[in-house]
């Protein structure tokens, strides 16, 4: 599917993965909503200009997320949705004085990362599968996992556990969605330069980037926005989850 010129809706927009792939597609000649907590930095905001509307979102909430849907439906028919919200937080299921692991941390997680992504699945679904068949298809939903999602590592039992259900997710999303014409795809990220690890101290990157076998260094956020436009303009490219990880296999710790 060709983007340019409809409508589209990115969540956790306002930075990181969200925000170059908002970047990307307006390249592309789409209308954006960026759907978000906060909005993206004013002179990122005055950059991309009118082609993009932001939105106050939190995604694990219907009504907002549905709110951000009927935005995007204002610019235009909405042909993709890239779901890059989420949250994570280290969780252990025993702490280390003994005690039970923190079940407010796991639910919100939980709560943010897999209800969220059912949440946006089901909105965006519901307007897309009113528009007008273009080349066959209607609209193609993008999730985003983790390479968490099978190489958990320790500390991340929250985390893992969400970004597994989002994986699980993917292929029922598909079938669900198939008679409608709607792909699901999700990206399962390795480790990525984002703004969230641009805070760690440089030894604690360096040594990121060298488990990586190759490209032997972190990924960027256009590597990230670069494959989910190449998963909306890839009509085949349907119920599966794609590792963007350098082929790298988590450690335990």
């Amino acid at each position: 599917m060709n983007i340019s010129g409809h409508a589209a809706l990115v969540t956790g927009g306002s930075s990181g993965l969200g925000l170059a792939t908002v970047q990307r597609l307006v390249a592309e000649g789409a209308q954006v909503v960026i759907a978000d907590l906060n909005p993206p930095a004013e002179d990122v905001a005055a950059e991309l200009g009118d082609a993009v509307r932001f939105v106050a979102t939190n995604v694990s909430d219907e009504a907002q997320v549905s709110a951000a849907m009927d935005a995007a439906t204002e610019l235009g028919d909405l042909r993709a949705v890239v779901h890059c919200a989420g949250i994570g937080g280290p969780m252990r299921l025993v702490q280390k004085d003994g005690s039970a692991g923190n079940l407010d941390h796991f639910r919100k997680v939980i709560d943010v990362n897999l209800i969220g992504t059912m949440i946006v699945a089901s909105q965006a679904g519901v307007r897309m599968a009113k528009n007008e068949e273009i080349d066959g298809e209607r609209g193609v939903i993008i999730f985003t996992a983790s390479v968490a999602a099978w190489e958990g590592q320790i500390g991340q039992a929250a985390y893992a556990a969400s970004k597994g259900g989002v994986v699980g997710l993917t292929l029922c999303a598909a079938r669900d969605y198939a008679s409608k014409k709607i792909r699901v795809v999700t990206i399962a990220p390795g480790t990525v330069d984002t703004p969230l690890l641009a805070k760690a101290s440089q030894e604690v990157r360096d040594s990121l980037a060298a488990m990586v076998p190759h490209p032997s260094r972190l990924a960027r956020p256009d590597e990230y926005a670069h494959l989910a436009l190449s998963i909306i303009e890839n009509a085949m490219l349907n119920g599966e989850t794609i590792r963007m990880d350098g082929a790298i296999r988590m450690a335990p710790r």
